[in-house]
């Protein structure tokens, strides 16, 4: 018997904004591109993923896992009025058309 038996998945919003906190951390090597995929489908090319400040402990996690994905051009920490250290600008390749 699975533990997530009788519990029905959570059905994330594809909004371009991507808040780990209510994650747990094992789950962010897939969450991560899946969620990046899931906004390329949508045309969504600019995403910013929350991870918080804490130790930096995450925010390295995240930031190694964009470094391998194909679809990211580019990521930063955000400015000040996006969260500051605490989140991540993320920029995404589009679709090729067709």
């Amino acid at each position: 018997m699975d533990e997530f038996d009788g519990f029905e998945p959570i059905e994330l919003p594809i909004d371009g904004v991507l808040d780990l906190h209510t994650f747990n951390p094992k789950e962010i090597g897939e969450l991560i591109p899946d969620y990046l995929g899931a906004c390329r489908q949508r045309g969504i090319l600019s995403v910013r993923i929350i991870h918080g400040k804490g130790t930096g402990v995450l925010q390295r996690r995240v930031h190694s896992i964009l470094q391998r994905q194909p679809e990211v051009t580019s990521f930063r920490l955000a400015g000040e009025d996006g969260g500051g250290w605490g989140a991540t600008l993320v920029e995404l390749r589009p679709l090729p058309p067709g």
